[in-house]
């Protein structure tokens, strides 16, 4: 029964890497673990599990890059790593930006889509996610490794791409501004102010909920797959693509799932990093509170 799953999720991945031939550019940011295979050696794999997850078995040649590392302190909110952190990691890994980099995480796509986000405002121009993660990879029987890999340091210069973070002040703005749309990536219950992370309950004003979790097919014990790019269309089908998007969950993970959907799907989107963490534990920003919890008042 094995063998028969493992054939028809091989068919499967093979007709969608067809697609890929026909799909336009901004299509190709999810990479299945079928395309991926002959590229092992043209790319660099970025594993953003634990270190002992990674140190138990990880793809041949992957690099480990927990993804603790895109925060600056995750303890706190979401705020992204801090330029000088960054570039210093990244020259170790030995990345510049053009170089070519798949990252995956356990097969929950959220912390791979975290690290996507983070290298794609650091200006990484070649950044993909491997579907279903380490755990679509092992379900096909594909090999693993424990050797770590040694790559030359790089001589990257950090630089921050500002299309694709959003901050408190640029958020504010866009809650004003009819030319850009509010997503909360959160669940039901936090937006509507029923359950918060904050102090306050509810969610950034005029924002509207597409979950994250609306982009994936959990499958069980493979990991998720990320949804097909007609599938995410219908997801985000009232969403304008005049419009630019700033996206925001919790801490800037989960929403960074969607930021990966609307990516792939061709909009001008950016992450708010720091997220409900900041903004609901700030009385001085705006919110709505459908609940009228007497804690988000």
């Amino acid at each position: 029964m094995r063998v028969l799953y493992k054939v028809t999720l091989l068919l499967s991945w093979m007709f969608g890497l067809s697609l890929l031939f026909v799909l336009p550019a901004q299509a190709q940011f999810v990479v299945s673990p079928v395309a991926l295979l002959p590229q092992l050696k043209d790319v660099v794999l970025l594993d953003v599990r634990t270190e002992q997850s990674y140190s138990t078995g990880h793809i041949e040649g992957a690099l480990s890059l927990p993804v603790e590392w895109t925060y600056a302190n995750q303890s706190l909110d979401g705020a992204i790593v801090q330029p000088a952190q960054a570039q210093a990691t990244l020259r170790q890994l030995g990345i510049t930006a053009d170089t070519k980099v798949v990252v995956y995480d356990s097969g929950k796509m959220m912390d791979a889509a975290r690290a996507f986000w983070t290298l794609e405002v650091y200006g990484i121009k070649q950044v993909q996610v491997l579907d279903m993660g380490y755990a679509g990879w092992t379900a096909l029987g594909y090999s693993e490794s424990l050797d770590i890999p040694l790559r030359s340091p790089s001589d990257y210069v950090a630089r921050i791409d500002q299309r694709r973070i959003a901050t408190k002040l640029t958020t504010l703005a866009a809650t004003q501004n009819p030319n850009q749309i509010i997503i909360d990536a959160r669940g039901k219950s936090d937006y509507e102010g029923k359950t918060s992370s904050a102090k306050r309950f509810g969610h950034i004003l005029a924002a509207r909920n597409i979950p994250a979790a609306f982009n994936v097919i959990a499958l069980e014990n493979q990991g998720d797959q990320f949804l097909s790019l007609d599938a995410l269309a219908r997801v985000y089908a009232d969403v304008p693509k005049d419009k630019r998007v700033v996206l925001y969950c919790a801490i800037g993970r989960i929403s960074s799932s969607n930021y990966l959907a609307l990516r792939a799907l061709g909009y001008d989107v950016a992450n708010y990093d720091a997220s409900w963490q900041q903004w609901g534990n700030d009385f001085n920003l705006p919110i709505q509170n459908p609940s009228n919890s007497i804690l988000g008042n």
